[in-house]
């Protein structure tokens, strides 16, 4: 039963309270932002970010650089005066640091690995599908091709015709030729009857 307004104002039912009435968010409204103690940021930021970092330590220049920032580390802390020096022997922050960069670079390159494992199974879906689109309009063409073949072996081809004109032509000859030969020796037969055929004939 809806609740009856009376000077705008809600009346409830006899027996339910204000109290009593469950609170649902409404579908119309958006709901408030959580606050969240972590910080938020893009993955897909973050992402791209550590695919750079990783296609960065792949390459020659990373292990250029880090040999000679190794190098200078050491000559600097081995040949500077004394009071310079801020990583004495057994270099135990050059050690730390080294195990620092290692300890990030495994991740990142792991995340990039993840990434392009991704894009190459959304390649690999791609190119499935693709292939079997490609079987099947080849398989329509086959059928296409040999469906026109079976018609092209009903249609009568210039040989074929050729022959037919040749067979027509040496049949209409030969019937000249025995019509001719019917009418030549028509009065010669005429010539050999008995006189008196006719007039019993008659």
């Amino acid at each position: 039963m809806a609740p009856e307004r009376e000077g705008g104002r809600e009346r409830l039912p006899a027996g339910a309270t204000a109290a009593g009435r469950p609170r649902t968010p409404r579908l119309d409204q958006p709901r408030a932002p959580r606050r969240r103690l972590l910080p938020e940021w893009d993955p897909e930021a973050f992402g791209r970010l550590s695919e750079r970092i990783a296609r960065f330590l792949g390459t020659g220049r990373f292990i250029v650089w880090m040999t000679v920032v190794i190098i200078v580390w050491l000559v600097w802390n081995v040949s500077a005066p004394k009071e310079l020096r801020f990583d004495e022997y057994p270099f135990i922050f050059l050690t730390l640091m080294l195990s620092l960069q290692a300890s990030y670079a495994a991740p990142l390159i792991l995340l990039a690995q993840n990434r392009q494992d991704d894009r190459d199974r959304v390649n690999l879906e791609q190119d499935r599908k693709q292939g079997e689109r490609s079987i099947a309009d080849t398989e329509y063409l086959t059928r296409e091709i040999a469906a026109l073949r079976i018609g092209l072996g009903e249609v009568a081809t210039r040989d074929w015709i050729r022959s037919e004109l040749q067979d027509v032509a040496k049949e209409l000859e030969e019937r000249h030729n025995g019509h001719r030969d019917h009418h030549g020796s028509f009065p010669a037969m005429r010539a050999q009857r008995p006189p008196g055929r006719d007039a019993d004939d008659h």
